[in-house]
């Protein structure tokens, strides 16, 4: 483990609160084990925490993230993530795979979410010639949450978003029953409909939708 990596994980144990840790648990349906740290403080002993250690760069901030994302309790995951979203800018081509190993570990709608529209949709803004063969592949797959990565990898690109591959990702996934591909669906449709809200409104016209996705993705279109 690096030095750095190390001793933010020493400094978060040291104020691991077993209490607020339950409720956070049980928000998460028990699937992940909290150090009881909730988005405030975490953010404030980060803050002091950088004040004392200098952030990592380059491969040592790679190693970094990848090792805080392999310790059991989330806000570790939480921490790499942010970690990772640094790493962007130097991220080369091969970085897609391990943004695709990450979204099917530890997978959950927190992070997953964090992922596919931060990380993957930035790199794959910075490499575009990377997003049909790997998107494609991902729309079809039998883990849902690479499915809901490939549904929302856009959800920031606004202008930039290639409508004909969302439209076409939304309609191959519209009759599945799960939850979080509905939701995702809605939330796409939502958030593009801030850049164009005509042509959201005419898609859903013209698509069959489930309610919920379709509650969603007129939320705010009057």
């Amino acid at each position: 483990m690096t030095a750095i990596a190390h001793a933010l994980e020493a400094k978060f144990r040291e104020h691991a609160n077993p209490e607020t840790a339950q409720p956070m648990e049980a928000y998460m349906r028990g699937q992940f084990i909290f150090l009881g740290l909730k988005t405030p403080e975490r953010t404030q002993l980060l803050r002091e925490f950088w004040k004392q250690n200098e952030k990592p760069k380059g491969e040592e901030l790679l190693q970094t993230a990848e090792q805080l994302w392999l310790l059991n309790e989330r806000e570790f995951h939480y921490v790499a993530m942010g970690l990772m979203e640094r790493y962007s800018k130097e991220a080369e081509p091969s970085h897609i795979d391990r943004l695709e190993r990450w979204v099917t570990t530890h997978s959950w709608w927190d992070t997953v979410d964090f992922l596919a529209a931060h990380l993957v949709g930035s790199q794959l803004s910075k490499y575009p010639e990377l997003t049909a063969e790997y998107t494609e592949r991902w729309i079809d797959s039998d883990q849902m949450w690479l499915r809901r990565t490939a549904l929302l990898f856009q959800l920031r690109y606004k202008h930039d978003t290639d409508t004909d591959r969302l439209f076409d990702y939304i309609r191959r996934t519209k009759d599945e029953s799960e939850f979080f591909i509905r939701k995702a669906i809605g939330w796409a449709l939502r958030e593009y409909a801030k850049t164009d809200a005509a042509c959201v409104h005419r898609f859903v016209e013209e698509t069959p939708l489930s309610p919920l996705s379709k509650k969603e993705a007129l939320k705010h279109i009057v």
